[in-house]
């Protein structure tokens, strides 16, 4: 496909696995699972790595010159539901008044032990 563009954000630091942070086509960005790891968030509760997650979102979506009124669907990967009623609020915050489409998916671990959340996204641009 001629107007597929594979891309990654410096801002959010090298890749060093088979992937890149997001594939756009045409006026759809599709943006890889993000996750904490490598940061500060990465040893912390979900809601802290929600939060590092989204701020990683949002510089994908500034760097596309876009926002968060753009979020088309999420898919997100948590390894507990313990914490649930704390996510749901970083979500709404998160979201404002633009509520995507969403699936939320209780798996049994991410690719490291302390990660407890993942997070993919596509944006309209």
């Amino acid at each position: 496909m001629k107007d597929l563009v594979r891309k990654n954000y410096p801002e959010l630091g090298q890749v060093k696995a088979p992937y890149v942070h997001a594939v756009k086509q045409g006026n759809t960005l599709y943006i890889s699972g993000l996750t904490a790891f490598g940061t500060a968030a990465q040893s912390a509760g979900i809601t802290v790595q929600a939060e590092e997650v989204f701020s990683q979102m949002k510089k994908i979506a500034r760097a596309e010159g876009t926002d968060f009124s753009a979020l088309i669907k999420v898919t997100i990967f948590i390894t507990s539901f313990d914490e649930i009623t704390e996510l749901r609020q970083v979500l709404y915050r998160n979201y404002g008044e633009h509520l995507p489409a969403s699936s939320l998916v209780e798996v049994s671990r991410l690719f490291s032990p302390d990660l407890k959340i993942e997070i993919e996204a596509i944006l309209g641009l």
